[in-house]
């Protein structure tokens, strides 16, 4: 599930040319420099929140998470490239790691001369605290790591886990590392204000208010060769309209947002603007509530999705950019997803002619009376389809998923529901489609998963909380899903992903149309430096662990 829905919801309207002049630039190269660091880069996001004054890395709830500057003062032991996912991971805190045949334990080589930034230096000690204190403390898990136990030998330290950590490699190497000796002494970590946040990243925290952070680089003591952004500022605007004005006006440069028309209204006022949004290995699509007959039949399942148009989607409900579309019928995503995908499916595109997919339907027990679509018990084809009214994004996508289902002579209906009732019924099983999204990771397991999961499964009325909303029955798909996850070989792996991608592709127990995305807007006015498509080494959301690796590689911009 999304972070923060709010952030791909379509602000209604255009932008009035008085709140444009309304918003000044604030992108003035100020700060005190610091190891050749100069200049200020200013960050918002549109949540409009007064966040309290907490930095704890952990919490989902604190100030620092909320922002996204957390990763600017905390740092991983690793940096993972999701946007390439099967590149190999950046040392950081770690120089080197190594896991076990069964992935239940892994052995990390701790760097030497890193201090934390009150001068403390780190050692074994603190990156075995870390995983410790989350093994303890559930609230400070987000990841769900089923630790055992965190071992120090010398400079090396071992974590042993319950349960294969094959698929969320991605996950363990992003853990944070955190001062002990500050650490230990409080009371309950996972209530305790971290007002002072020490860590062993290259800024450190100057000021903070409920709307504004103020980061400042390290003076001394950074490990390796400090940022050339001196000062990072971080703001939170009421909401997608008055972000999108901070961006326009540069009163921002570095944002994730969704801007209707974003080609024209951002882009395309300075050359400067750009936006680059790459795929994640997840799925936004239309999910089915396959007990609710007859969508509980997967071919007709199938054939809503040959003539749901993903390009339309792509081009009107995501205004070209914000979500890649997914063309390939497994769901993979394009790059992201491209070595996944088994070679049966390889080039395979799921759009197909309003004519195949009746051909499928009428070899398949269903019939005509006219152009209406009768199921095999005689009754008339229909789809009430729901999404929150605000989210004009996705209530675009059903209109032109009514469009196309009429091709096949199916009436749709479409409900624009209230945001809080809406999560009740998609969780609770009250719904028979709506366009929702899955979770995303470092292989296809965290989004087929998400889908098609029977471990998840629970009955209707009751709230699916870690998904398989659609209450998809897989046996196969589900022992597909273990064997993947605790696999110890390379070829049964492949074997248990065919198995998954021939069941998504057979059963479509949700049709993609869109990936999720790590992307953002951002200017290069200022600085350069960013990653894109010729130099995609990370991703660019700033409000992700790879952020501190996008401003390690700026650099004052020339012109």
């Amino acid at each position: 599930m999304r972070v923060n829905r709010s952030i791909t919801a379509v602000v209604a309207g255009s932008l009035a040319v008085a709140a444009l002049s309304a918003c000044s630039n604030s992108t003035a190269k100020t700060g005190s420099p610091s190891g050749g660091s100069s200049g200020v880069l200013n960050v918002s996001m549109p949540d409009g929140a007064s966040m309290k004054d907490n930095n704890n890395p952990y919490l989902a709830t604190s100030a620092a998470s909320n922002y996204g500057y957390r990763y600017m003062i905390y740092e991983p032991l690793a940096m993972v490239n999701l946007v390439q996912p099967t590149s190999k991971p950046t040392p950081w805190l770690a120089t080197a790691w190594t896991w076990s045949p069964d992935y239940k334990s892994v052995t990390f080589t701790v760097r030497s001369g890193v201090t934390f930034s009150d001068g403390t230096p780190m050692t074994a000690n603190d990156v075995a605290y870390s995983f410790s204190i989350l093994k303890q403390y559930a609230a400070l898990n987000t990841n769900a790591l089923p630790i055992t136990d965190a071992t120090v030998s010398g400079n090396q330290v071992t974590v042993t886990f319950s349960q294969s950590q094959y698929v969320t490699q991605a996950k363990v190497l992003s853990t944070f590392v955190v001062p002990q000796h500050i650490w230990s002494k409080l009371a309950d970590p996972t209530t305790d204000t971290i007002a002072n946040p020490v860590g062993t990243g290259p800024y450190v925290l100057k000021t903070f208010t409920p709307q504004t952070v103020t980061l400042d680089v390290r003076s001394s003591g950074y490990w390796q060769t400090p940022p050339k952004v001196a000062q990072l500022r971080y703001s939170t605007y009421s909401g997608n309209d008055t972000e999108t004005t901070a961006l326009i006006t540069g009163a921002t440069e570095w944002s994730y947002v969704f801007i209707p028309d974003a080609k024209t209204v951002f882009a395309g006022r300075d050359p400067h603007y750009k936006l680059w949004f790459p795929p994640s290995l997840s799925a936004d699509g239309l999910w089915f509530n396959t007990t609710v007959k007859p969508w509980d039949n997967q071919y007709l399942r199938q054939a809503a999705g040959m003539v749901i148009n993903r390009a339309d989607i792509f081009n009107e409900g995501e205004s070209g950019y914000f979500k890649p579309e997914i063309d390939n019928i497994t769901g993979l995503p394009s790059p992201a997803g491209d070595s996944f995908i088994v070679s049966q499916y390889k080039g395979v595109n799921g759009q197909q002619t309003p004519d195949a997919a009746k051909s499928l339907l009428t070899s398949h027990g269903f019939t005509y009376s006219g152009t209406t679509l009768m199921d095999p018990s005689g009754k008339p084809v229909t789809l009430t389809v729901t999404d929150p009214a605000g989210w004009s994004d996705y209530q675009t996508d059903l209109s032109i998923i009514h469009d196309n289902l009429a091709t096949i002579g199916i009436n749709v209906t479409i409900i624009k529901a209230d945001a809080n009732a809406w999560f009740t019924a998609i969780a609770n099983g009250s719904f028979q489609a709506a366009m929702h999204w899955s979770n995303g990771g470092a292989t296809p397991y965290d989004m087929y998963e998400n889908i098609m999961d029977g471990a998840a499964l629970v009955p209707i009325g009751q709230a699916a909380n870690s998904g398989n909303y659609g209450r998809f029955n897989s046996p196969d798909a589900t022992a597909a899903l273990q064997q993947y996850a605790n696999a110890t070989d390379d070829a049964t792996r492949t074997a248990a992903l065919n198995t998954l991608e021939q069941i998504m592709v057979s059963q479509a127990p949700m049709i993609p149309t869109s990936a999720g995305n790590y992307g953002a807007e951002y200017s290069t006015k200022h600085w350069a430096g960013w990653p894109d498509d010729s130099n995609p080494y990370a991703p660019i959301q700033p409000t992700i662990t790879q952020a501190l690796d996008v401003v390690m590689h700026l650099s004052p911009a020339t012109s």
